[in-house]
C-alpha cells in the first residue's frame, strides 16, 4: 500500500498544488491558510500566484486559487451595516 506523504519543502508544496487534476484544468484548488504560511509563506505564496497570473481569495482559513487567468467576480456578498460601509 503506497501512502502519499505530505509536501517537505515549499517547492514540493507548490508542486502537489498545481499538479491537483482541477489546477491544471484551469480549475480551483482549496489550501488550509494555517498550511500556505507554515509551508511557503504568504509573500512567497502571493508571489507565485501573481507570477502565474491566477487569483485567490481568503475566508475562513481557506485559500482558494483559482488556477486561470479569467477575472474573478464576487456575484454575492453579505449585508453591510451603516456603520461597516463607512
Amino acid at each position: 500500500m503506497n501512502v502519499a506523504l505530505p509536501p517537505q519543502s515549499p517547492e514540493q508544496w507548490f508542486d502537489h498544488l498545481f499538479t491537483a487534476k482541477s489546477a491544471r484544468s484551469g480549475g480551483v484548488v482549496r489550501r488550509k491558510v494555517r498550511d500556505m504560511e507554515r509551508m511557503v509563506g504568504r509573500e512567497v505564496f502571493l508571489a507565485e500566484i501573481r507570477r502565474r497570473g491566477f487569483a485567490a481569495v481568503e475566508n475562513a482559513g481557506q485559500v482558494i486559487v483559482f488556477c486561470n487567468a479569467e477575472p474573478v467576480r464576487l456575484i454575492t456578498a453579505r449585508a453591510q451595516t451603516f456603520s461597516e460601509s463607512l
